[in-house]
C-alpha cells in the first residue's frame, strides 16, 4: 500500500514507518520535526516566525488581525507540494492538530487531504479535544493538567492543551470526526477517554524498534547513574518538579553511591546518545502509560519512572514495579522507590531484563505495524 503520515511526535510515525516498510509498504511522512526536537521527516515543514524580531512581529500582527503568519507559512508550503499529497490508499494524522497550523487554516489543509485520498485515519497521540476535556471533567486521578489546576503555571503555560477546549478546536474536532474512517489510541492515556467514542478503533500500542535499540546488560560495578531530561516548557506538566525533589533528598543521603545527569531541551539523537549509559530514567509523572522516551528507554534495559498506573497493569497483566516505576505527583514516593533501588542493586538488574522483554512482547515495530494494517483495512472496507 501507497501510506501517507502527517506529523510526527515522540517519533511514533517515523517507526512506524519502518515496520510498514519492513512489510513492503511505500510510506511517506510529512511535518515539522516536533520543534526542537527535530525527527526525522520525509517531507519536511518549516516552522517560520518561531523566534527573535519576526516571532515578535507574528505576535503583533495576530494580535490586531488575528492572522497566524506560522500557520500561513506552513499553508503556503503544502499548497506547493500538492501533487505528492493525493492518491494515498491510507492517510494517517498523528493528531486533530498534525500540521500544526490555527484552526481554520488547519481545516483547509485537511479538506484537501480528504478530498483527494481514500481512507484517513486519525490517532489520539498528545493533546486533543476528547483527552483534555476528558480530563477537564476529572475523568482522570491526575493528568497533565493538574499542575495547571494547582496553580503552579499560568493558563498560557497550558494553552498548548487548553486550546483544544476552545470553540475554533471543537469546530475542528467534529469536522475531523466526520471525515475520518476512524481513531486509534497510542496508549492507555487516550485509550480511556475514547471508550464511548463511536468511531474508536481501539489501542494499538507504542511501535518501537527494537532492531536499533540494542540492549546493554547494567554494570553496577561503580556509581548508580540516573538520568533526569527536562523540555523546560513542559517541566511543570511532565512533573520534573517532583523528580528534582527526589533527587535532592536523594543527593544528602546518597550522594556517594549515585551520579545524576540532568540536561535540559536536547534534540532527540543526543538525547538517546547521552541517556544511554544511565541505569535509571526519570521520564514523566502525570501519565498512567509509558510514552515512546520511556518505552525507547525500556527497550534499551534502563530502570524507567514513568506511568505504570494500576490500568496498565491490569490490561498487560503484569505486577507493580517489575517492568518500569509508577511515578507519583510525590516528591517523597518517588524517592522511596529510588532509595529501594539503589540500597537493592540487583532489583535494577531484575527490572532491566523485564523492561527489554516487555517491549519486545508488546511493542514490537512490526508487529505494531501488522496491527494497524488489520485496523486500516478492516476499517476501510
Amino acid at each position: 500500500m501507497k501510506i501517507l503520515l502527517i506529523g510526527e511526535y515522540s517519533r511514533l510515525h517515523n517507526s512506524l514507518k519502518e515496520g510498514l516498510e519492513h512489510l513492503g509498504h511505500n510510506v511517506t511522512i510529512i511535518g515539522c520535526g516536533d520543534y526542537f526536537k527535530n525527527y526525522p521527516v520525509d517531507i519536511k515543514l518549516n516552522l517560520k516566525y518561531q523566534s527573535g524580531f519576526s516571532q515578535f512581529i507574528k505576535r503583533v500582527i495576530y494580535k490586531i488581525l488575528k492572522i497566524d503568519l506560522t500557520s500561513l507559512s506552513i499553508k503556503h508550503q503544502v499548497n506547493q507540494l500538492k501533487p505528492k499529497l493525493t492518491g494515498y490508499d491510507v492517510v494517517q494524522l498523528i493528531n486533530e492538530n498534525a500540521f500544526s497550523t490555527i484552526p481554520n487554516v488547519e481545516k483547509t489543509l485537511l479538506q484537501f487531504i480528504f478530498k483527494n485520498n481514500k481512507n484517513v485515519f486519525l490517532m489520539s497521540c498528545g493533546t486533543d479535544y476528547t483527552s483534555v476535556n476528558f480530563a477537564i471533567n476529572n475523568g482522570f486521578r491526575y493528568s497533565i493538567l493538574t499542575p495547571y489546576f494547582e496553580g503552579k503555571e499560568s493558563k498560557k503555560a497550558f494553552w498548548y492543551a487548553l486550546k483544544f477546549t476552545s470553540k475554533p478546536y471543537e469546530d475542528l474536532h467534529n469536522y475531523i470526526y466526520k471525515n475520518i474512517k476512524g481513531i486509534i489510541a497510542s496508549d492507555l492515556d487516550y485509550h480511556i477517554p475514547l471508550l464511548t467514542t463511536s468511531k474508536y478503533l481501539g489501542l494499538i500500542p507504542n511501535p518501537i524498534n527494537t532492531d536499533t535499540l540494542k540492549y546493554t546488560p547494567l554494570e553496577l560495578s561503580n556509581k548508580i547513574i540516573i538520568f533526569h531530561g527536562i523540555n523546560t516548557s513542559k517541566y511543570y506538566q511532565k512533573g520534573n518538579d517532583f523528580f528534582d525533589k527526589a533527587l535532592d533528598l536523594l543527593k544528602e543521603k546518597y550522594s556517594n553511591k549515585i551520579e545524576i545527569i540532568r540536561t535540559t531541551d536536547l534534540p532527540y539523537e543526543e538525547y538517546i546518545s547521552v541517556f544511554n549509559k544511565a541505569h535509571i530514567v526519570l521520564d514523566q509523572v502525570y501519565a498512567y502509560d509509558q510514552g515512546f522516551n520511556a518505552l525507547e528507554a525500556m527497550a534499551k534495559g534502563k530502570v524507567v519512572f514513568t506511568g505504570a498506573e494500576q490500568e496498565w497493569l491490569e490490561y498487560y497483566n503484569i505486577k507493580e514495579n517489575t517492568v518500569a516505576i509508577n511515578a507519583l505527583p510525590d516528591a517523597q514516593s518517588i524517592y522511596k522507590s529510588l532509595e529501594w533501588l539503589i540500597t537493592n542493586p540487583e532489583t535494577l538488574i531484575t527490572i532491566s531484563k523485564n523492561a527489554r522483554t516487555f517491549v519486545l512482547e508488546k511493542h514490537n515495530y512490526i508487529q505494531s505495524a501488522k496491527h494497524y494494517l488489520n485496523v486500516w483495512q478492516k476499517a476501510a472496507s
